[in-house]
């Protein structure tokens, strides 16, 4: 990227900056703002819902901290879960965390 494409870019961002979306932005990034949270999150975009048995042995994972992620993630509102029998099942909820995986994705930092 050019440096005059970057000031551009810098300077439609400036006249777009509206507070609801940076705290929407800053909230989503915080919340993500761990390794496995990622990992569990690029499972879910692919996966249309997981148990925290699967998410374990697909990230090669402690049982009990997953299950600490995705409880605080499931709070926060990024998770939603569903009961089936014994196993509680997690999905996406809030779907604009596809868009922050994929903008990673894109810039090749995951």
């Amino acid at each position: 990227m050019k440096v005059e494409e970057i000031q551009f870019s810098q300077k439609e961002l400036v006249k777009n900056l509206d507070p609801e979306k940076l705290e929407r932005v800053a909230f989503i990034l915080k919340t993500l703002a761990h390794p496995l949270r990622i990992g569990i999150i690029s499972l879910l975009m692919t996966n249309d819902k997981l148990c925290v048995n699967d998410i374990c042995e697909l990230l090669d994972s402690e049982q009990s901290l997953t299950s600490h992620h995705l409880s605080n993630m499931k709070l926060s509102g990024i998770l939603g879960s569903t009961r089936e029998g014994k196993n509680i099942y997690y999905y996406l909820k809030l779907k604009e965390v596809i868009t922050v995986i994929t903008c990673l994705n894109k810039c090749e930092l995951i």
